[in-house]
């Protein structure tokens, strides 16, 4: 089924968008992402990394350039379009009975150093075929990998939970000495375990750097109870702590990263106990120190203490800075008390203190919640003026009201600004303004709003696919649409979610075109990609497949998997 009005106007879209696909398919897998208005902001908003460094609160916690601080090469950069090549057949190719190795041979006068680097960074979710890539590179006659390389390899295995092949890896990194293996390289992976909840594992990879020629130090302690802290493994952490104190001298920094971690999960005790423990010890109390138990009573609900803890802060010679000021204004946002949010902001402009994006983002939050989203601009505006950008999820915040109140024209004035104002709109954003203009049946403006997203530099992934063909598939007569998007998606080469193919089908057979099931079955069939293959067996009826078919929850985090369920 085609229409031919709406299949013109996006497939010279789709062509290019077919090429860069990959561009955002696999370039994010990185844990440290903008945060998302439906993300409970308290625990999230105050990063723990905030105790690694003197930095500016404003910074983000780990960027995915830290694991190694080589130069970059001065070389010119690989051409996108060879990089795309590329990185589809990793895409293609990623069961292990696949032969990748004939795939990637036809390009082996072409590949360089920095080549291989960017074809990795941009399948990071690729773990397996990653490094067979990798491995292939390394046997081309007079090529070697850039240590950059090597760190970016281990990172997606842990990504990947590829951990048996991390250490064989590791291994003979040490054996042949072709790569330095530094601490660097343990805290990549002291994360892949943490994030895998295996805490457990990681504790045990901490005893194994000595393996490796590494003498640990308090240093790499450190980055190990943060990421255990992080993903809420405190207990672990906390043990670790106990049996190690005595051989290491902790820091105040040690001490503030664990009350950190038991405030997050709500263990005000514990964190004051720690607090207590680290005076004994002779650690003079920093702000850093007083900011994680400040939180931690917050997060607990004990607000009150915490104010009074606070004012102890001037009398012992420390000054409060923005970060401090912060938790009380998460604390009032999470009690929806916008009086008490506003007196402290009050209070930090007074003492010419800028709060940092995903506080800033927090109130705007909490405006709109209560209505009042002429106020919310008006903080916009503050955070130009006052040196903290915004944010897409500052603009996206105020978009989700509009959209959720169908204000249409409200809400594609925001996307104009959010350009205007040298942001760029994210998936996010598409998939809430295409769901609303669907609801409310404004299909011309869907078309205009799909064709401007090139311009801006966006191109759709599975999930803004998904809302198209979802949304369509709810809408009486539209089902020509939503198959029409349905084959765009397949000839991007974008696997759909299996929920997408189920619900196609179903509607197909519902309104008495099932023979059109077994024409997108065969289109399926015809496809490059290995993924979209096998999930021609659900558009047959058939759930047969020799791996796991691809779901909402293998590609797309917490909020594009609402997206599409709020389309249905």
């Amino acid at each position: 089924m085609v229409l031919p009005a709406v299949s013109n106007a996006i497939r010279s879209f789709s062509s290019r968008a077919r090429i860069l696909y990959l561009t955002y398919q696999c370039i994010y897998s990185h844990p440290f992402l903008p945060l998302k208005p439906q993300t409970p902001i308290f625990l999230l908003s105050l990063p723990l990394s905030s105790l690694f460094s003197t930095r500016h609160h404003h910074s983000r916690p780990f960027s995915s350039e830290s694991y190694s601080s080589q130069p970059p090469e001065l070389a010119p950069p690989p051409s996108l379009e060879l990089v795309n090549e590329l990185s589809r057949i990793l895409s293609d190719f990623r069961n292990p009975q696949h032969d990748i190795e004939s795939a990637l041979n036809p390009f082996s006068s072409k590949i360089s150093t920095n080549l291989v680097e960017q074809v990795l960074k941009r399948c990071k979710n690729l773990g397996f075929s990653a490094h067979r890539f990798f491995i292939w590179a390394r046997k081309l006659p007079g090529f070697e990998n850039s240590n950059e390389s090597y760190h970016i390899l281990v990172d997606i295995l842990g990504s990947s939970k590829q951990f048996p092949l991390i250490w064989d890896f590791l291994s003979e990194m040490r054996d042949t000495q072709c790569c330095e293996i530094n601490s660097e390289i343990f805290w990549v992976i002291f994360r892949a375990y943490s994030r895998a909840n295996l805490p457990a594992d990681a504790v045990r990879a901490f005893s194994k750097m000595a393996d490796f020629g590494i003498e640990p130090s308090m240093d790499d302690l450190d980055k190990l109870f943060y990421v255990l802290c992080k993903r809420k493994h405190v207990s672990h952490a906390q043990q670790l702590f106990d049996k190690l104190k005595h051989e290491f001298t902790p820091t105040v920094k040690t001490y503030s990263i664990l009350m950190r971690g038991w405030g997050i999960i709500g263990e005000t005790g514990k964190a004051r106990k720690l607090f207590e423990e680290m005076l004994e010890r002779g650690c003079s109390a920093d702000m850093p120190a007083y900011n994680s138990v400040l939180e931690s009573l917050c997060k607990g609900g004990k607000v009150e203490e915490a104010y009074k803890l606070f004012r102890e802060t001037r009398s012992k010679g420390l000054e409060p800075d923005a970060f401090t000021y912060s938790i009380f204004i998460h604390a009032a946002c999470e009690a929806n008390d916008i009086h008490s949010t506003f007196r402290v902001l009050d209070r930090m402009r007074r003492y010419n203190l800028v709060p940092n994006v995903f506080t800033y983002n927090c109130i705007i939050k909490t405006l709109c919640k209560n209505d009042k989203v002429e106020e919310a601009y008006h903080l916009l505006d503050e955070m130009i003026e006052r040196g903290a950008k915004p944010d897409v999820w500052s603009y996206n915040a105020i978009l989700a009201y509009h959209c959720d109140h169908c204000e249409i024209t409200k809400a594609l004035r925001l996307i104009s600004r959010i350009n205007t104002d040298s942001c760029q709109p994210d998936r996010h954003t598409y998939n809430m303004v295409l769901k609303m203009l669907i609801r409310v049946g404004r299909f011309d403006r869907v078309t205009k709003v799909w064709e401007s997203m090139e311009d801006r530099g966006f191109y759709p992934s599975a999930s803004t696919y998904a809302v198209m063909v979802h949304g369509f598939c709810m809408k009486k007569g539209k089902l020509e649409e939503a198959s029409n998007y349905f084959e765009m998606m397949i000839d991007d080469g974008i696997p759909p979610y299996s929920s997408t193919c189920e619900l196609l089908k179903n509607r197909m057979i519902g309104l008495g075109f099932s023979d059109q099931t077994q024409i997108l079955a065969d289109k399926m069939e015809r496809s490059t990609s290995r993924t979209i293959q096998e999930l021609a067996n659900i558009m047959r009826g058939s759930n047969k497949s020799s791996t796991r078919l691809r779901s909402e929850e293998d590609y797309s985090d917490e909020s594009d998997l609402e997206d599409i369920k709020r389309s249905d």
